[in-house]
């Protein structure tokens, strides 16, 4: 059996979707303009950097979800799926996972972003595996920390192992597509790492390793 994971953000869609959440809750005027949106850029530029501190930031994008009831937030995630989402879905993407599919490949997706705004994106591409950072959900209702492990750089290869000591097969073969060189401790676990439109550091890297590059932007 065989494994392909995806990374999620610039993998399979053409942006970011953490970042896009705070863009899509400043635009609807959800949260203050100003010091929302510059703590979001610069979270962001932190990750891009490879420092993000992902308990900071992942408490701050939880901080709106704890203000709200989940009717609420549910309401506007399918917003934000029809209006931001969805129009940035790679059709390379899903014809790349349908390949797989096909063969009889198990399908997994592994991201940082919370699985509060991936697993909708998840389940739109039909993949219903996924580990993503864990927002804390106690009583019905967010309480604006984080669960466990965050999926995230080392914590990645943390939760993916726990994955699979779950799983009654092993697999001859794991593939992992990703962008970033945040996912290098991940992409040297794997036998089949294969690079997606990269950053420039990990494109750099993967240059050098021989590994395969591809492109899935339309």
């Amino acid at each position: 059996m065989k494994l392909a994971i995806f990374d999620l953000d610039n993998t399979l869609i053409a942006g970011d979707s953490d970042h896009a959440w705070g863009e899509f809750l400043v635009g609807r005027g959800l949260v203050d303009k100003v010091s929302y949106q510059t703590t979001n850029d610069q979270f962001y530029a932190d990750y891009c950097a490879g420092r993000l501190d992902i308990i900071a930031y992942s408490e701050f994008v939880f901080g709106f979800l704890a203000q709200h009831e989940l009717n609420t937030l549910k309401a506007l995630h399918h917003e934000f799926m029809t209006e931001v989402i969805r129009p940035i879905m790679l059709s390379k993407a899903q014809t790349l996972i349908e390949q797989h599919r096909r063969v009889g490949d198990r399908l997994l997706i592994i991201t940082a972003t919370n699985r509060f705004i991936t697993e909708p994106i998840a389940q739109a591409f039909g993949i219903p595996e996924l580990l993503a950072t864990d927002p804390e959900y106690i009583n019905g209702k967010y309480t604006g920390k984080v669960l466990g492990v965050p999926c995230y750089k080392e914590g990645k290869i943390t939760r993916f192992q726990a994955w699979l000591a779950q799983q009654a097969n092993q697999f001859d073969d794991i593939y992992f597509y990703s962008d970033s060189h945040n996912d290098l401790p991940l992409l040297k676990q794997v036998n089949q790492p294969i690079v997606v439109n990269p950053d420039a550091i990990l494109a750099d890297y993967a240059t050098q390793a021989g590994w395969p590059i591809i492109d899935l932007r339309d």
